[in-house]
């Protein structure tokens, strides 16, 4: 049995499938889900909605807690890193992760920017010694073969690797590189584009982006349920 681990972003609290002004990201990554649960009804599915109810943010106290072992953690610091931990125990029950993050001013959400704050720390997903040789930095989920599957949306056009505005994209570079420090190297996507004109290209791109949607779900679940031979 997988299980997988659903993560939404968006302020936007419903779909752009039944809602004039709904999120994309919602809707592809409800898709996804919905193609997970058809094809692997034994799958346990975890929902957090960060848009809904975003982490807290990383304040003084959180890295003076994080940073102090275990065993010498005073019971106000335990308190600090309650939600920290319970973000980073979903995430490790997970076999697959699909994330709705819409793309805001080029980068992530405030709401998904504390989601990786709080998933990246040091003891937890990724380990630290000064006195190691070579790099004093390793990831510890690497290990685990998780596969994470990043769902945006732009209002603009071509943001994609090797298109005009690619440069400007700090949505999938920013969240990869944090999610291959901690040891999650398989990360896929899609995206719908052209939100801000709402034309037939916008709708154009939402059935590419559900169709890329629905090869990723047979992608992994071919690779997390491979056929047995007969």
């Amino acid at each position: 049995m997988t299980t997988l681990l659903h993560l939404d972003s968006s302020a936007r609290p419903g779909t752009s499938a039944n809602q004039s002004f709904g999120s994309h990201t919602r809707r592809l990554a409800a898709r996804f889900v919905a193609g997970w649960r058809a094809a692997h009804p034994d799958a346990a599915v975890i929902h957090r909605d960060l848009g809904a109810e975003p982490p807290q943010h990383v304040t003084g106290e959180w890295i003076h807690a994080a940073f102090t072992k275990p065993e010498q953690r005073l019971p106000w610091m335990d308190a600090v890193l309650r939600e920290s931990d319970q973000l980073i125990d979903e995430l490790c029950a997970a076999d697959v992760i699909v994330a709705g993050v819409p793309m805001y001013n080029f980068n992530v959400p405030a709401q998904f920017k504390a989601y990786i704050d709080n998933i990246v720390r040091v003891g937890r997903t990724f380990g630290f010694d000064r006195a190691r040789a070579g790099a004093p930095y390793w990831p510890l989920l690497d290990q685990d073969r998780k596969s994470f599957v990043i769902l945006s949306s732009r209002g603009d056009h071509g943001y994609s690797q090797g298109q005009r505005i690619a440069h400007m994209n700090h949505v999938e570079p920013s969240i990869t590189t944090a999610l291959r420090y901690i040891g999650i190297t398989d990360v896929h996507g899609a995206a719908v584009e052209f939100d801000e004109f709402g034309d037939g290209r916008l709708r154009a791109s939402i059935v590419a982006a559900e169709s890329q949607v629905d090869e990723l779900v047979a992608q992994l679940g071919a690779q997390r349920h491979p056929a047995s031979d007969s």
